[in-house]
């Protein structure tokens, strides 16, 4: 995106690309302020307010700027039309800034990334700031997009933008108080063509920051951010040397926010973090840190730890049974977040597989195949993970699960899943973890992740709990 500000585009001939979410309220919010806006989509649909037309039936010289919603490559013909043409290039965030500026100075943004634990660590964040007495709420690449947040009546004092690759891939302009990267491992590599790339969007965020928060038990983080000259706060579960924060003993300690780095002061203790599972301990060190870097105190962040409820389809408990714990745990959509999943129990009934996304799967089933029973698994990209499973650990059971002829994505029906949850049922024994952490994204068989999951509550509600 230009300098130029949010205002000049009044009257302006603006192409929307994308009538999903983000599309729909840069449109709503650039149509209220006198754009005169069309929407073009590969799904042509009406909508209340406007006409989605598909991306060959409209001319880009027709129009003084783009906004390009996050999942649209820079290859797709319409931005190469508009790069050719010299098109202005706007993206959803970068106009909320323009807003921000002109009508909300005062509003602070804080952000985040990573490949996984975004979300729960972005609304940790939020709630953290907010049991600090300052008003926040998470949004951007979760639930609320950043226009929508930063026109709200409410004027939120911060905001805290959890942000995807493909959102930071076209940020220019925002700025951020502070900005954490919480991990970076194999993920949408086929959107962005190589791991190196993915990476390189990931870690864009810092470029928009006064200050880092970084994983410094993640290698990627740390080896990719040698050079950056910004100030730098580890956080890692090991003893947090000055200027970091870390875990000693069963505390979570702060040794970066404090007025003598020689000192430390107690964040929480080990078990106000729930669950407590490693990456959940991580994940709220770097709340932590990002509330700390909005003046939270520690007090009102260990309040805010011991109060707070993970989202949806994040290793939540669905039922125990018979001394089986069935986990759905839908949101670990890469193997990365897979592997943090099943290392956090000791034997496994593993429900996995859909769409890879271009990631490989070799080290994810090197790190936990220890840890298996069997693993039932389904989807377009399955054979993947049953590949390695064959080479690397073939004492493991592996069951494959089709749909049958003529499923289609939201049926009301769930006999598919009900198989699913069948076949784990038969092979756990007590003291097993069922696990539907699919490695994989949902699009092939489910509407979303969320369907994923509450498909898979269904079914264990329906066929382990109530024995149908």
């Amino acid at each position: 995106m230009s300098t130029s500000s949010y205002s000049e585009l009044g009257d302006k001939k603006i192409l929307v690309a994308g009538a999903g979410v983000t599309g729909i309220a840069a449109a709503r919010a650039l149509s209220k302020r006198g754009s005169h806006v069309t929407l073009v989509d590969e799904n042509v649909t009406t909508h209340d307010q406007f006409t989605v037309l598909a991306p060959g039936a409209v001319l880009i010289a027709d129009f003084d700027a783009i906004v390009v919603s996050p999942g649209w490559r820079e290859d797709h013909p319409l931005i190469t039309a508009a790069r050719a043409s010299g098109i202005q290039i706007l993206n959803e965030i970068d106009l909320a800034w323009s807003i921000k500026s002109e009508t909300r100075a005062s509003q602070k943004w804080i952000a985040l990334t990573g490949t996984n634990g975004k979300t729960t660590t972005v609304e940790l964040a939020a709630h953290m700031i907010r049991t600090g007495g300052a008003s926040a709420i998470a949004c951007g690449n979760v639930g609320t997009t950043v226009i929508e947040a930063v026109e709200s009546p409410e004027e939120y004092e911060y905001l805290v933008l959890e942000l995807s690759s493909f959102q930071l891939h076209w940020l220019e302009n925002a700025q951020f108080v502070s900005a954490a990267v919480l991990n970076i491992a194999q993920d949408h590599v086929d959107w962005h063509g190589s791991f190196d790339a993915y990476a390189k969007d990931k870690l864009s965020i810092l470029d928009k920051s006064a200050m880092a928060i970084l994983n410094g038990d993640d290698g990627e983080v740390v080896s990719r951010t040698t050079h950056w000259l910004g100030r730098k706060i580890f956080y890692s579960l090991d003893t947090p040397a000055p200027g970091e924060i870390g875990v000693v003993e069963e505390l979570l300690v702060d040794r970066a926010f404090v007025a003598d780095p020689q000192e430390a002061a107690m964040i929480a203790e080990l078990k106000d973090v729930t669950p407590t599972v490693p990456h959940s301990v991580s994940n709220s060190l770097a709340a932590a840190a990002l509330a700390r870097s909005a003046g939270i105190t520690h007090e009102a962040i260990r309040a805010a730890i011991t109060t707070f409820t993970p989202g949806r389809h994040r290793i939540e408990t669905v039922l125990v049974k018979d001394e089986i714990t069935y986990i759905d745990d839908s949101k670990a959509t890469n193997p990365h977040a897979a592997a943090a999943s099943i290392l956090s129990s000791l034997s496994v009934v593993w429900i996995a597989g859909g769409l890879a996304k271009g990631a490989a799967m070799d080290e994810l089933v090197a790190r936990v195949k220890p840890r298996l029973r069997a693993a039932i698994l389904i989807g377009e990209d399955r054979d993947l993970i049953a590949a390695e499973l064959a080479q690397q650990a073939p004492e493991v059971p592996v069951i494959l699960i089709d749909t049958k002829q003529g499923y289609r994505k939201g049926l009301q029906t769930n006999e598919f899943m009900e198989t699913v949850v069948s076949a784990a049922q038969n092979h756990a024994q007590k003291g097993d973890t069922v696990l539907l952490a699919p490695a994989c994204a949902s699009m092939d068989q489910f509407t979303s992740y969320s369907d994923r999951g509450e498909r898979f509550k269904q079914a264990v509600l329906k066929v382990v709990a109530d024995g149908k």
